[in-house]
């Protein structure tokens, strides 16, 4: 395994140590490390097979989440940018799940400092190789896994942020408890997410489009189920921002 790891960066070579089952021979040929691949493990990952989620695993996906991240930082001046709660430790671990083209995941660098380490987790290749691009250094690394089974062992994590991800996985539930898992007692989380509020409910009952609508209560109601204390919600127009303490 010492020798597969010779290509790695830093921040995968740290991340290894982390994984539940870190593979004998890691795949970071495109820059980030792959941990579904073409194999058995990428088939059985439940996938969300409409429009939506197609059109933003693209190429042209990856361009549109420009404009998407662009109304984002506006929406973070109305409201304390999330890496600023997140209370992220000196040389801490944070996790950007669904980090797309990578510069919350650098931000979480920052923050954690020198020795910290960020991981950004991924399912799209176009918007790993973006990442990789744009924000690779020695202390931010990328991941091509589900969020649905993250990879990292339990209690790994000091801190998570996930921005208007949740709405594109097949079981939003099942990533939020993950999240849970991975954080480590005390952990903060922040989730960005579109919101339908009342007729969110009304919108899971049509054809799958790709996308999952929230309603007003429904990430708080979830993370409180699983042990999340301190639950924050508030909505911004059509966006919603939530944060909780692993209690």
């Amino acid at each position: 395994m010492a020798d597969s790891n010779t290509s790695l960066s830093p921040a995968l070579r740290r991340a290894l140590d982390l994984l539940i089952d870190p593979p004998a021979e890691p795949d970071a040929r495109n820059g980030y490390l792959d941990l579904l691949g073409t194999g058995p493990e990428a088939a059985a990952a439940p996938k969300n097979t409409g429009l939506i989620q197609a059109v933003w695993a693209s190429r042209i996906g990856s361009m549109l989440y420009d404009n998407a991240q662009a109304v984002a930082r506006r929406l973070l001046t109305a409201w304390q940018h999330p890496v600023e709660w997140l209370n992220i430790p000196p040389g801490g671990t944070a996790l950007d799940v669904g980090s797309g083209p990578g510069n919350v995941t650098a931000s979480l660098a920052r923050a954690a400092g020198p020795g910290g380490l960020a991981l950004g987790i991924d399912v799209s290749e176009p918007m790993l190789t973006r990442a990789v691009r744009a924000e690779y250094g020695p202390q931010v690394g990328f991941l091509r896994a589900d969020a649905q089974r993250l990879p990292l062992r339990d209690d790994t994590v000091d801190a998570l942020v996930s921005m208007a991800v949740l709405q594109l996985i097949p079981d939003p539930a099942a990533a939020l408890a993950e999240m849970g898992r991975v954080l480590r007692p005390g952990g903060r989380l922040a989730v960005m997410v579109p919101t339908a509020g009342r007729a969110g409910r009304l919108l899971r009952m049509l054809p799958n489009a790709g996308a999952h609508g929230f309603d007003d209560d429904e990430l708080g109601d979830i993370l409180e189920d699983r042990g999340f204390v301190s639950v924050r919600t508030k909505n911004l127009g059509t966006i919603q921002w939530v944060r909780a303490k692993l209690g």
